[in-house]
């Protein structure tokens, strides 16, 4: 498409009032040449990296923090025998390792934009988040597998005082990681962190459980401990719905319909700008791009219509929460009788 927009020098022309005002003006254009603007492609990288940088501080936390619980469990797993604190230490384990291609894509996620990879390498995060959802599915399995196994062959559960402490371990540790994760997620606009904190919980929840389970046995019920099993799985399966939902918008471009409200408000109020032919936002990682199609006067100048272009880009940047950058075309008003200019298109979009 062609596009008389393509930033990044954004001057807006101001009517000469005085020689001073010239002056100033002329001073004014010399230091926005040699000092970056801060919204050219350098300082939209800043914010970007930041992000990446919290989302690997939170992950290192979180793998520090479940890493310690999960030793906790495991032990008392040892000498308790307890198969529902057993699936809460694998639960607590399996959220552990997810900070490892968590790290990775976040790593990646910093590098610049190749000749291949020209978008960069954001959808790394996307792909981490399949491996979180697999990781859930996969610790929902190892769960079921155990507490049926344990229904058919029920034994005694051992040193129950020590399976309760080992419970409430896991939910303290579980619960922190788990608000970590997703406040960290919802800041910096990650999917796949929001999705590995909710599995965090998810586990915080499940070791609560297994307090039940070490009730029963307690009372001497020896099928409290898998029947608690069997609940913690169905937990999982809950937060595996919602994690792999959120994961799989993401893979298919989806966004907020809220965001792309506001987007089409903001440009509303751009001057100059007519109407909003198209507007289309995506995730890459975990941050926004943005294409438009606006609506100018027909008989705007090149440079008018780039002003408004700049503009709107300018707008959208502020008003659009981790959007880094928008293509904008700018499409004249149509005039009576005249032939829409992108028919010779048409065909393309048909097939």
């Amino acid at each position: 498409m062609s596009d008389p927009h393509r930033h990044h020098h954004h001057e807006v022309p101001h009517p000469d009032r005085s020689p001073a005002t010239r002056r100033r003006r002329w001073a004014h254009r010399l230091a926005h040449r040699v000092t970056p603007h801060s919204h050219e492609s350098a300082d939209k990288l800043d914010p970007a990296l930041e992000s990446s940088a919290r989302g690997l501080r939170a992950l290192w936390v979180s793998l520090a923090v479940l890493g310690a619980t999960a030793l906790v469990q495991a032990a008392v797993v040892v000498v308790s025998g307890s198969v529902a604190l057993l699936g809460d230490t694998v639960h607590n384990t399996a959220d552990a390792l997810t900070a490892v291609p968590l790290g990775i894509a976040f790593v990646l996620g910093r590098r610049a934009a190749t000749r291949r990879f020209t978008y960069g390498y954001g959808r790394a995060e996307d792909l981490a988040g399949v491996v979180v959802v697999l990781t859930i599915t996969a610790s929902a399995v190892l769960a079921a597998w155990t507490a049926v196994d344990r229904l058919l062959d029920p034994r005694p559960v051992a040193h129950v005082p020590a399976v309760a402490v080992a419970a409430l371990v896991g939910f303290a540790g579980n619960e922190w990681v788990a608000r970590h994760r997703i406040r960290v997620g919802r800041e910096i606009g990650s999917a796949a962190l929001v999705a590995d904190g909710l599995h965090a919980r998810t586990d915080g929840y499940t070791s609560l459980a297994v307090l039940l389970g070490a009730g029963g046995a307690a009372l001497g019920w020896r099928l409290a401990d898998p029947i608690v099993g069997l609940a913690i799985t169905a937990a999982i399966v809950l937060v595996l719905r919602d994690a792999a939902r959120e994961v799989f918008r993401r893979l298919m471009d989806a966004v907020d319909p809220a965001l792309v409200d506001r987007a089409e408000r903001v440009l509303d109020e751009v001057p100059g700008v007519r109407g909003v032919g198209e507007l289309r936002l995506r995730w890459i990682g975990h941050r926004l791009r943005a294409e438009v199609a606006l609506v100018v006067d027909g008989e705007a100048t090149v440079r008018e219509a780039h002003r408004i272009a700049v503009a709107a880009e300018h707008a959208l940047l502020h008003a659009v929460p981790r959007l880094t950058a928008a293509l904008v075309h700018a499409d004249p008003a149509p005039s009576p009788g005249e032939a829409d200019p992108h028919l010779a298109l048409a065909h393309h979009a048909a097939a």
